[in-house]
């Protein structure tokens, strides 16, 4: 799923650049310029208020990552998040390119 999380977000992504492809880039709402929110939607879905006795259980139990590495993991690795927020490299969000995932 970690694979199915990186690769996904970056088809999407190039789906939003498509899709606003040869118009007027949309105005920032709320301070946020369109690929920004597109990011943030994105960090939400894996929003999650989980006590430590409950996440010692899931990390036994469940397969699947915890959601703040199903955020963080995929963005980190898309150019494309560093540039929306100016993220540098040596930022905690950006990875080289030497340990960089690509997926499709």
């Amino acid at each position: 799923e970690n694979i199915a999380d990186l690769g996904g977000l970056a088809v999407a992504y190039r789906a939003l650049e498509r899709s606003i492809e040869g118009r007027p880039h949309p105005a920032p709402i709320d301070g946020f310029t369109t690929e920004q929110r597109f990011f943030l939607a994105y960090a939400q879905v894996w929003r999650e208020l989980v006590r430590p006795e409950m996440q010692r259980q899931w990390a036994a139990t469940d397969p699947h990552s915890p959601g703040h590495w199903r955020t963080n993991g995929p963005l980190s690795n898309l150019p494309e998040f560093a540039r929306a927020f100016g993220c540098r490299a040596g930022d905690a969000m950006v990875r080289s390119d030497s340990v960089r995932v690509r997926i499709w």
